[in-house]
This record gives structure tokens, C-alpha cells and sequence, in this order.
């Protein structure tokens, strides 16, 4: 495994920062994008990447949060919060650095053309977001925020999606988990899981009241399941 710094051209003319890491061997091989939780590119997300890059995958994690000039913060650092807001606008700035992250991994020279988006709390929706529409061909999303504002995006969506979260999450209250058991009694391609007695932040270890071995090793399975069907 080899692990760096990249730089994405972004389409707005300037930059932005992205951690790569990359599996040994040459054969060509899929990528997932990991979007961060409102902390950034940290600790936990480069762990993440890297154990995805020795189960022979690309991993590429980029700063969603770059244009306010911040990089990784600690957890519970007052301005992650603020940072992220307002959500939905912050959102979709991201969309167009994860189709430019998407463009930037065509020129690596393991990469098959093929991808998916694995998202944890803020960046939730864009394992839902890159399948729909913005050329990504699974999402995974690790107790996701915010999702009961993109459940309509799932119609018309054929790809993979795998949303996990704890029953505990204070940010999937009953009528989030209700509306994405619904769609996932009536769609064979969304996959959901929901863990007894998880808090939200289960697969974060700077977490350390959240943080469950059993729900992360469970949530990096399917993640690899689905990685697998993209070889």
C-alpha cells in the first residue's frame, strides 16, 4: 500500500486537498471516495482508507471542506458543526468535488472506471447522491445525517445503495429510519441495516462512546461486498 496527498483540480479554477491511498499489485481495480463526517479528512477517515487499500482498493477521501480554508478538525472542536452549515447548501457545493475527485481517479493508472461513494454522518447523502447523479456506480452511507431530505432521490436509482446506522442515533429519529425501511421494502437494489442499542458515530474511533467494533467490522463488510461486485 502507498498513501499521499493528491491535489484535485476543481472546476471552480483552484484546488482542493485529497488523501489517497493505494493497494500494492498492478491489476486495475475499483475506488471509493470516502466523504468525511463534519471533522474532516481526519484520523478515522485515513485509517478507513488505508485498511480499504490493503483489501486491494483504491481509497480517496477528499476535503469537502475546503473552501473555507479548514482542514481536519478534533472531535467536538466547536467549528466543525458550524462549518457544515447550511447543510443542504454545504451539500451540494460537494457534489461537484466528488464528480472532480471521480475525474481525477480516471487518471490513475489501477483504477478499472469504476467507483463507489462510502459516506459517514455528514457526508451520508452522497452515498445516494454519487449513484444518482454524478457517475458513481454504488453508495454506502455509515449513519448518515440529513437523509430524510434526500429519501425522493432514491426514484429511478438502479444502483447499489447500503445505509447503516444504530437504533440509538439521535440523528435517525423513528420517522428517518421508517421512511428508508419503506423504500427499502419496495426497492431490491437499497440495502438497510439498523444495529440494537449503536449511537451515531459508530464506526469513528476518536469516538471512544460510540465507537462499536462489532457495527464497523459488520459496516466494512458490506462495504467490500459491494466493492467486490465492481471488480
Amino acid at each position: 500500500m502507498t498513501r499521499h496527498d493528491l491535489k484535485v483540480p476543481s472546476r471552480e479554477g483552484s484546488s482542493f486537498d485529497c488523501y489517497l491511498s493505494l493497494p500494492d499489485g498492478g491489476g486495475k481495480v475499483p475506488a471509493v471516495v470516502l466523504t468525511s463526517a463534519v471533522f474532516g479528512v481526519d484520523d478515522d477517515i485515513r485509517r478507513i482508507a488505508d485498511e480499504l487499500a490493503t483489501r486491494g482498493f483504491i481509497a480517496a477521501a477528499p476535503n469537502l471542506f475546503w473552501r473555507d480554508g479548514t482542514g481536519p478538525l478534533p472531535m467536538g472542536h466547536e467549528r466543525a458543526s458550524k462549518r457544515a452549515e447550511p447543510r443542504l447548501e454545504k451539500i451540494a457545493a460537494g457534489e461537484a468535488d466528488l464528480a472532480d475527485v471521480l475525474a481525477s481517479l480516471r487518471k490513475q493508472p489501477l483504477f478499472n472506471g469504476r467507483a463507489a461513494v462510502m459516506g459517514f454522518c455528514y457526508g451520508g447523502p452522497y452515498a445516494i447522491l454519487g449513484p444518482k447523479r454524478l457517475g458513481y456506480d454504488a453508495g454506502i452511507s455509515c449513519h448518515g445525517t440529513q437523509l430524510l431530505d434526500y429519501v425522493g432521490e432514491l426514484e429511478g436509482l438502479g444502483k447499489p445503495v447500503c445505509l447503516l446506522w444504530g437504533d440509538q442515533d439521535v440523528k435517525a429519529p423513528p420517522e428517518v429510519l421508517d421512511a428508508y425501511r419503506a423504500a427499502a421494502a419496495r426497492m431490491n437494489n437499497l440495502e438497510l441495516h439498523v444495529f440494537p442499542g449503536i449511537l451515531h458515530g459508530y464506526t469513528m474511533r476518536a469516538n471512544a462512546k460510540a465507537f462499536d467494533q462489532r457495527a464497523y467490522d459488520f459496516s466494512m463488510a458490506r462495504a467490500l461486498a459491494i466493492l467486490d461486485t465492481l471488480l
